[in-house]
Formats: structure tokens, sequence, C-alpha cells
């Protein structure tokens, strides 16, 4: 009987989370602090403003690897979603990846219904159904592909819910939903996708996202309104 309630709250859950406007109209800011061996290294914020039918997601990430006082790994990047009616029609970003320039500019071809990408790794055609791998939207966890926000290349992935959490949010208690997300695709190490997910499903907001990569990396919630 347990099992069977689990089953039903899944699927409402699910259509919840991918009801993509009723979720951030009224969302101005979501703040995620970036840790790296649980230690607090920088920051990704997202800032949202809303103009009738148009939705604009500006994102701030910054942080620094240091070693022995040696920078050995820093992103320094900035982006620009723009929806309309709950559909990507642009998207534009610039990074500093280890002094390495990156980048990414997209537009949707309304008439093709396709994405147009030029970006450092990735020129040409995207499908439309792809989502931008940023950790504000929960769409992310319905695509079967995501485009990378700092290089525009496009990774294929499979999604599966791991289980549920519980947690303590600013006074709080919090049901969470887990899930792993990973790479269907034969990639070298440093580009797959390996990522633990912990999710709000009523709220669609994304508390939590771990991997292992030359360390234990954490975004983690700080704040949002």
């Amino acid at each position: 009987m347990k099992k069977s309630i689990f089953i039903i709250y899944i699927i409402l859950s699910f259509s919840n989370i991918f009801a993509h406007e009723s979720h951030y109209k009224n969302i101005n800011k979501i703040e995620m602090d970036v840790l790296r061996n649980e230690k607090v290294i920088g920051y990704s914020n997202y800032y949202f403003e809303h103009n009738e039918d148009i939705m604009t997601v500006e994102n701030n990430t910054k942080f620094v690897v240091e070693i022995l006082g040696l920078k050995v790994f820093s992103i320094d990047s900035k982006s620009k979603e723009i929806y309309q009616k709950d559909k990507l029609i642009s998207f534009e970003s610039k990074t500093l990846q280890n002094d390495k320039k990156k980048f990414v500019k997209l537009n949707y071809d309304e008439k093709k219904n396709t994405f147009i990408i030029n970006g450092s790794s990735y020129v040409g055609k995207a499908n439309a159904d792809n989502i931008i791998g940023n950790w504000w939207n929960s769409k992310i966890l319905g695509t079967k592909t995501q485009i990378s926000p700092l290089s525009g290349s496009i990774k294929k992935q499979s999604v599966k819910l791991t289980g549920k959490d519980e947690i303590e949010f600013n006074g709080k208690k919090i049901k969470l939903m887990q899930f792993k997300l990973k790479s269907t695709e034969d990639l070298p190490d440093d580009k797959k996708l390996d990522f633990d997910i912990w999710l709000d499903p009523n709220e669609g907001i994304i508390f939590k996202v771990k991997y292992n990569r030359l360390g234990s990396w954490e975004y983690r919630l700080k704040n949002y309104q």
C-alpha cells in the first residue's frame, strides 16, 4: 500500500515539476553556495526578471580552488536566458575557466522549431527539446539531452529517481526527492555527467547537487525568494 502511494506521489510530483512557469513566476532570486570537500569556495546565483510573458534569468557563477596557496582550478561565468511563454528563445554566456575563454550564443528558430548554437565546443543546430544545463531549472530532470551552459556542447543523459530525503531549511522540515543524473554516451571522465540531485517537488527548487571530480563537490541552496 505504501509503495502504491509513493508511486502516485511520484507521478503527481513529476507533473508539478515540469509545470515550469507555475514554479518560477514568483521567484526573484536563487542563491547557491559552491563547496569543495565541504568548504565554501564560491557561489552560483540566479536572478529572475518577469515582464508579462517574458522571463529573463541571469546567472553569476564564480569559484576558485586553491591547493597550498596555488590556484589549480577556477570558473568565472555570466549568462542570460530569455523565455517567452515558457519557451527558451535565447541564451548567451561568457566563461573564463582556468584562464581559457568559453562561450555560448543560442537562438531559437521559430519557423524550424530548432535551436541555432554558436559555442566554443559546438556550432550547429539542436533539438528544441534541449534544456540548458543550469541548476535553477528542474526541467533538467525531465530531458534526455542538455546543452552545456559553458560551451554549447550537447550531452545525452538519463535520470533515475533514487529515493526520498528530508532536510531542515530556514527552520522548516522539507521533503525532497533524490535523483541520479548520468551520461548515456561514452565520454572522457572529465566530460561525463554524474550528479546526485535533491529536489523539492512542491516548489520545483533544486536544493542540492553533488558530484565527485578531483574532490567532493556540492552546489547547495543558500536562499531563494
